[in-house]
Protein backbone atom coordinates (compact mmCIF):
# COMPACT_ATOMS: atom_id res chain seq x y z
CA UNK A 1 0.00 0.00 0.00
CA UNK A 2 1.63 3.32 -0.79
CA UNK A 3 1.43 6.51 1.25
CA UNK A 4 -0.25 9.35 0.07
CA UNK A 5 -0.32 11.85 2.67
CA UNK A 6 0.79 12.48 6.57
CA UNK A 7 -0.19 14.64 9.07
CA UNK A 8 1.73 13.86 12.48
CA UNK A 9 4.29 15.70 14.45
CA UNK A 10 7.49 16.56 13.87
CA UNK A 11 9.56 14.60 15.99
CA UNK A 12 13.28 14.98 14.06
CA UNK A 13 14.52 17.91 11.73
CA UNK A 14 17.76 17.01 9.63
CA UNK A 15 19.11 19.01 7.02
CA UNK A 16 17.70 17.02 3.93
CA UNK A 17 14.67 15.15 5.54
CA UNK A 18 12.62 14.72 8.77
CA UNK A 19 11.17 12.12 10.74
CA UNK A 20 6.96 12.37 11.40
CA UNK A 21 5.69 10.91 14.35
CA UNK A 22 1.95 9.66 12.85
CA UNK A 23 0.56 7.65 15.98
CA UNK A 24 3.49 6.38 17.62
CA UNK A 25 5.45 5.41 14.33
CA UNK A 26 7.92 7.57 13.12
CA UNK A 27 8.46 8.03 9.25
CA UNK A 28 11.31 9.51 7.67
CA UNK A 29 10.51 11.87 4.82
CA UNK A 30 12.89 13.70 2.33
CA UNK A 31 12.22 16.74 1.44
CA UNK A 32 13.25 19.40 -1.00
CA UNK A 33 15.93 21.89 1.38
CA UNK A 34 13.68 25.06 0.43
CA UNK A 35 11.07 23.06 1.56
CA UNK A 36 12.84 22.31 5.42
CA UNK A 37 12.73 26.07 6.38
CA UNK A 38 8.52 26.00 7.01
CA UNK A 39 8.74 23.10 8.49
CA UNK A 40 7.20 23.58 12.28
CA UNK A 41 9.36 22.83 14.56
CA UNK A 42 9.76 20.15 16.50
CA UNK A 43 6.72 18.98 18.70
CA UNK A 44 3.98 20.36 16.32
CA UNK A 45 1.77 19.43 13.92
CA UNK A 46 2.54 18.80 9.98
CA UNK A 47 0.54 17.58 7.25
CA UNK A 48 2.54 17.00 4.17
CA UNK A 49 1.52 15.64 0.51
CA UNK A 50 3.72 12.51 0.04
CA UNK A 51 5.27 10.48 -3.02
CA UNK A 52 5.89 6.45 -1.84
CA UNK A 53 9.33 5.32 -3.96
CA UNK A 54 9.83 1.95 -4.09
CA UNK A 55 13.74 0.66 -4.83
CA UNK A 56 14.32 -3.21 -4.74
CA UNK A 57 16.83 -2.66 -1.16
CA UNK A 58 14.17 0.71 0.42
CA UNK A 59 10.55 2.34 0.38
CA UNK A 60 10.95 6.12 0.62
CA UNK A 61 8.60 8.80 1.53
CA UNK A 62 9.43 12.29 -0.33
CA UNK A 63 7.05 14.73 1.27
CA UNK A 64 5.44 18.14 -0.02
CA UNK A 65 3.24 21.15 1.29
CA UNK A 66 1.88 21.57 -1.95
CA UNK A 67 -0.34 18.73 -3.81
CA UNK A 68 1.39 21.01 -7.36
CA UNK A 69 4.94 19.89 -5.62
CA UNK A 70 3.93 16.38 -5.34
CA UNK A 71 3.20 16.09 -9.06
CA UNK A 72 6.17 18.02 -10.00
CA UNK A 73 8.64 15.91 -8.70
CA UNK A 74 6.98 12.97 -9.96
CA UNK A 75 7.11 14.66 -13.23
CA UNK A 76 10.53 15.22 -12.95
CA UNK A 77 10.57 11.43 -12.68
CA UNK A 78 9.56 10.34 -15.83
CA UNK A 79 12.58 12.51 -17.55
CA UNK A 80 15.41 9.81 -18.09
CA UNK A 81 18.17 9.93 -15.78
CA UNK A 82 16.40 11.79 -13.24
CA UNK A 83 16.28 9.60 -9.75
CA UNK A 84 14.79 11.03 -6.54
CA UNK A 85 17.75 12.67 -5.18
CA UNK A 86 17.90 14.83 -8.32
CA UNK A 87 14.50 15.75 -8.70
CA UNK A 88 14.72 16.69 -4.97
CA UNK A 89 17.80 19.19 -6.04
CA UNK A 90 15.65 20.79 -8.89
CA UNK A 91 12.76 21.47 -6.56
CA UNK A 92 15.26 22.98 -4.17
CA UNK A 93 16.59 25.07 -6.45
CA UNK A 94 13.27 26.48 -8.53
CA UNK A 95 9.38 26.47 -7.69
CA UNK A 96 7.06 24.50 -9.78
CA UNK A 97 6.36 27.79 -11.79
CA UNK A 98 9.69 29.12 -11.98
CA UNK A 99 10.67 25.30 -13.62
CA UNK A 100 7.70 25.43 -15.88
CA UNK A 101 8.77 28.84 -17.13
CA UNK A 102 12.57 27.48 -17.31
CA UNK A 103 11.55 24.36 -19.38
CA UNK A 104 8.80 26.54 -21.35
CA UNK A 105 11.76 29.23 -22.22
CA UNK A 106 14.14 26.34 -23.57
CA UNK A 107 16.35 28.18 -20.83
CA UNK A 108 19.48 25.76 -20.91
CA UNK A 109 21.46 28.03 -18.70
CA UNK A 110 18.99 28.38 -16.00
CA UNK A 111 18.53 25.05 -15.59
CA UNK A 112 22.17 23.79 -15.56
CA UNK A 113 23.10 26.45 -12.58
CA UNK A 114 21.20 23.67 -10.47
CA UNK A 115 23.84 21.21 -9.09
CA UNK A 116 24.09 17.98 -10.44
CA UNK A 117 21.90 18.98 -14.37
CA UNK A 118 24.32 18.57 -16.88
CA UNK A 119 23.46 20.16 -20.43
CA UNK A 120 22.52 17.48 -21.49
CA UNK A 121 20.08 16.27 -18.73
CA UNK A 122 18.57 20.43 -19.09
CA UNK A 123 17.90 19.29 -22.92
CA UNK A 124 16.09 16.31 -21.97
CA UNK A 125 13.80 18.16 -19.15
CA UNK A 126 13.30 20.82 -21.91
CA UNK A 127 12.38 18.01 -24.58
CA UNK A 128 10.10 15.27 -22.61
CA UNK A 129 8.28 18.10 -20.10
CA UNK A 130 7.77 20.90 -22.44
CA UNK A 131 4.45 19.92 -23.39
CA UNK A 132 3.47 18.43 -19.60
CA UNK A 133 3.98 21.36 -17.12
CA UNK A 134 0.57 22.86 -18.34
CA UNK A 135 -0.72 22.01 -15.06
CA UNK A 136 1.81 24.26 -12.91
CA UNK A 137 0.42 27.27 -11.29
CA UNK A 138 2.21 29.80 -13.71
CA UNK A 139 3.24 27.77 -16.35
CA UNK A 140 3.72 29.50 -19.23
CA UNK A 141 3.15 28.49 -23.14
CA UNK A 142 6.29 28.48 -25.12
CA UNK A 143 4.83 32.12 -26.62
CA UNK A 144 4.63 33.58 -23.22
CA UNK A 145 7.86 32.11 -21.73
CA UNK A 146 9.57 33.65 -24.68
CA UNK A 147 7.88 36.67 -24.10
CA UNK A 148 9.00 36.74 -20.38
CA UNK A 149 12.33 36.39 -21.44
CA UNK A 150 12.14 39.35 -23.64
CA UNK A 151 11.19 41.25 -20.92
CA UNK A 152 13.25 39.98 -18.62
CA UNK A 153 16.13 41.21 -20.67
CA UNK A 154 14.88 44.32 -21.33
CA UNK A 155 14.53 45.32 -17.79
CA UNK A 156 18.12 44.23 -17.67
CA UNK A 157 19.30 46.59 -20.40
CA UNK A 158 17.26 49.80 -18.95
CA UNK A 159 18.57 48.79 -14.97
CA UNK A 160 22.39 48.75 -16.49
CA UNK A 161 21.73 52.09 -18.63
CA UNK A 162 20.34 53.63 -15.39
CA UNK A 163 23.40 52.40 -13.05
CA UNK A 164 25.88 53.65 -15.38
CA UNK A 165 24.03 56.82 -15.44
CA UNK A 166 24.18 57.35 -11.52
CA UNK A 167 27.69 56.23 -10.82
CA UNK A 168 28.17 58.97 -14.14
CA UNK A 169 26.26 61.53 -11.20
CA UNK A 170 23.10 61.80 -12.19
CA UNK A 171 19.83 61.90 -9.68
CA UNK A 172 18.61 58.02 -10.13
CA UNK A 173 14.83 59.94 -10.92
CA UNK A 174 15.85 62.20 -13.52
CA UNK A 175 18.19 59.44 -15.00
CA UNK A 176 15.35 56.43 -14.92
CA UNK A 177 12.93 59.13 -16.85
CA UNK A 178 15.33 59.90 -19.75
CA UNK A 179 16.28 56.32 -19.91
CA UNK A 180 12.77 55.27 -20.14
CA UNK A 181 11.61 58.15 -22.65
CA UNK A 182 14.69 57.27 -25.00
CA UNK A 183 13.72 53.72 -24.86
CA UNK A 184 9.96 53.96 -25.28
CA UNK A 185 10.95 56.41 -28.64
CA UNK A 186 13.46 53.40 -30.13
CA UNK A 187 13.25 52.05 -33.50
CA UNK A 188 13.74 48.21 -33.51
CA UNK A 189 16.45 47.09 -30.83
CA UNK A 190 18.77 49.39 -29.29
CA UNK A 191 22.02 48.73 -27.28
CA UNK A 192 23.17 49.62 -24.29
CA UNK A 193 26.31 51.78 -25.05
CA UNK A 194 23.67 53.59 -28.02
CA UNK A 195 20.88 54.01 -24.61
CA UNK A 196 23.62 55.60 -22.72
CA UNK A 197 24.55 57.64 -25.09
CA UNK A 198 21.12 58.86 -26.13
CA UNK A 199 20.00 59.27 -22.76
CA UNK A 200 23.25 61.71 -21.70
CA UNK A 201 22.05 63.83 -25.04
CA UNK A 202 18.69 64.13 -23.58
CA UNK A 203 19.96 64.86 -20.15
CA UNK A 204 21.95 67.40 -21.62
CA UNK A 205 19.48 69.10 -23.43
Amino acid sequence: MMIASLRGIVQYKYPERLVVDVHGLGYEVFMPESALFAVPDEGHEVFLHIHSHVREDAFLLFGFFEHEEKQTFQLLLSVSGVGPKLALAILSALAPGQLSEAIGADDIGRLTQISGVGKKTAERLCLELKDKVGFISGAASPTTAKSGATGRREEALLEDALSALVNLGYPAAQAQEAVAGIYALREGEVGLEDLIRLALRSLAA
